[in-house]
């Protein structure tokens, strides 16, 4: 029996070797499995349409809700990297979507095939500055994209309180006129009551006035007078609107 370099066991037999494959998978491809795999989280992460591979729909969440549960940390990029030496590939631009050859839905018993690679020392230090890069550009999308509709909605709020003063103060200025109109109507209906109570040569009888020809012609005049100067007045409303 010797040990091989994958950690698993051989029957040495002079030149020639048989192999034994590994019979547990790592505890990090089992863990991931069990996240992906959870109906739980199936909207912060799940399997692909075709279960060939899993997506993070949310990694913020991922990394605060789901990472320390099973893990010691709650870095996204520290996740990435892991997935890297495993082998997993990003396979869409738009999504977080990783893919393995062996890690696919239902198949959890060809999880111990996977191997992580540690020769990949001097590669996985671009991979991870590309990953942490869009790590931060999304962190920068979702911050902007917060941002600018913060700031739309205090412009349109700051728009719509004017909007609020000007109307405000057109109502006011449309009862200052009503009231206008109305004292005018009574000042005159008063003064022109007085004035042809005065001027009113009519007899009485028993103090009241006898009606003779032509008062009612006084009296539509009269009420024309006044409709013209209320006319006047709301000419002047419209035409300061």
């Amino acid at each position: 029996m010797v040990a091989t370099k994958d950690g698993g066991v051989g029957v040495g037999a002079g030149a020639g070797e048989v192999m034994v494959t590994k019979s547990s998978p790592s505890p990090f491809l089992l863990k991931t499995y069990m996240l992906v795999d959870d109906p739980a989280t199936d909207s912060v992460v799940s399997w692909n349409s075709d279960g060939t591979g899993f997506v993070v729909w949310q990694p913020a969440e991922f990394a605060r809700d789901l990472l320390p549960t099973l893990f010691k940390h709650s870095n996204f990029s520290s996740f990435v990297r892991q997935l890297n030496t495993y082998g997993f590939r990003k396979v869409a631009t738009s999504r977080w979507e990783f893919s393995n050859d062996r890690f696919h839905k239902g198949r959890k018993e060809v999880l111990c095939q996977i191997r992580r690679r540690k020769s990949w020392a001097n590669k996985v230090q671009p991979v991870t500055q590309t990953v942490k890069e869009c790590d931060e550009d999304q962190r920068s999308l979702s911050t902007n994209s917060l941002s600018s509709g913060y700031n739309t909605l205090v412009d349109e709020n700051h728009k719509l309180k004017k909007e609020n003063q000007v109307l405000c103060s057109e109502l006011w200025g449309m009862k200052k006129k009503c009231k206008e109109l109305i004292d005018l109507v009574d000042m005159y209906t008063s003064t022109s009551s007085n004035k042809e109570e005065e001027d009113d040569q009519r007899p009485k009888l028993f103090g009241v006035r006898l009606e003779v020809h032509g008062d009612k012609e006084r009296k539509r005049k009269r009420i024309e007078e006044v409709s013209e100067s209320a006319r006047r007045i709301l000419l002047s409303v419209n035409a300061n609107k």
